[in-house]
């Protein structure tokens, strides 16, 4: 039976990040199968940058400088390519849930996946020091008017799809009459475990999105306390570049601090080059506020390499087994826990 399924993301490689990882696995699978499938992302430009072995239809979306334009231009790819679509998938409530919206397709069943949260993760993103927990239990009702419009979108789609539990509860307490919901987790990979030997010095990695919710100034600044370590950062976005805040600009606090010489930066990789990264490293360290379902931890220790992980966490028991779990709040946080490990 032909099924034709449009993938709704806002990153997608060569992007880093959880969800332009699970996109692309879901598409790769999905053509597998014979259904028909096209993947609508934002893109910092419009040229059409193909992937190696792709076999699907990717429509790039230019991001631009206004959300609303944004979203009216996104709104039109998806009527171009979805009005004849049986199910449109999206990965964001309101960076795809609003040109959804705006979009009003009658045909396609829509159904949304959330492994993060958007409002939560702006608020991080201007220097918000709270955990997702946190900040619902001592923040929400202050951006009230803010969780009355995502619930609104949450109510666009037929079937919410949460990532993990953790998220689910969280979204059950706060949000009333949600759409019928479901958990599905994501996936570790069945790959080849790589025999891993200590490096001298020893190596860090922190791999994915440079943004507000990663902590990643605690991060360098532990590094500072912490001689006989390199670090090597690995992704891209907005945290990354010099930015107008002096300290929230990983680069520009690398500097300042003096450690330029023992923190590297590396663009987005993604295959082999991802591999070679995992297996030349000692320990894989994500110190965020909240991670609610992080691809690059599973795939650390889907290869062997050993993985410390912020206390809160939405992977289940079975998932982050192997991993080590501490509070990675503070540098010193962090300090203690890569000695501990």
């Amino acid at each position: 039976m032909y099924m034709k399924v449009i993938l709704a993301t806002g990153i997608y490689p060569p992007d880093i990040g959880g969800p332009a990882t699970y996109v692309r696995a879901l598409a790769d699978e999905l053509s597998r199968r014979e259904i028909d499938v096209t993947v609508v992302t934002y893109s910092a430009n419009n040229e059409k940058l193909i992937m190696k072995n792709e076999k699907w239809g990717v429509v790039r979306v230019v991001l631009g400088s206004t959300p609303i334009l944004r979203w009216f231009r996104y709104a039109k790819a998806l009527k171009e390519v979805g009005a004849d679509a049986d199910i449109v998938y999206a990965f964001s409530s309101v960076s795809c849930g609003v040109p959804l919206m705006l979009a009003r397709l009658k045909k396609p069943k829509k159904i949304l996946r959330l492994g993060g949260d958007f409002v939560w993760e702006r608020y991080t993103a201007v220097g918000g020091r709270r955990s997702l927990k946190e900040w619902y239990e001592k923040s929400f009702q202050v951006f009230r008017f803010a969780g009355f419009q995502v619930w609104k979108l949450l109510r666009v789609f037929d079937h919410i799809v949460f990532s993990t539990r953790f998220q689910e509860e969280i979204y059950e307490k706060h949000f009333r009459k949600l759409p019928p919901h479901s958990v599905i987790e994501n996936a570790m990979s069945e790959g080849a475990s790589a025999l891993h030997v200590m490096h001298e010095p020893f190596r860090l990695l922190f791999m994915g999105r440079f943004v507000g919710f990663k902590n990643l100034p605690s991060l360098i600044r532990a590094v500072k306390e912490l001689p006989n370590v390199r670090l090597t950062m690995v992704g891209d976005g907005p945290k990354r570049k010099f930015s107008s805040l002096p300290r929230t600009g990983a680069k520009r606090l690398v500097r300042g601090l003096l450690v330029s010489d023992r923190v590297m930066f590396v663009d987005s990789v993604s295959g082999e080059e991802k591999q070679k990264i995992l297996e030349n490293h000692d320990l894989l360290v994500l110190p965020s506020l909240t991670e609610i379902s992080p691809n690059s931890a599973l795939e650390a220790r889907a290869c062997g390499l050993p993985v410390l992980l912020t206390e809160e966490t939405g992977l289940s028991g079975q998932l982050r087994d192997g991993m080590v779990i501490r509070k990675l709040r503070t540098p010193e946080d962090i300090v203690r826990a890569v000695n501990e490990v």
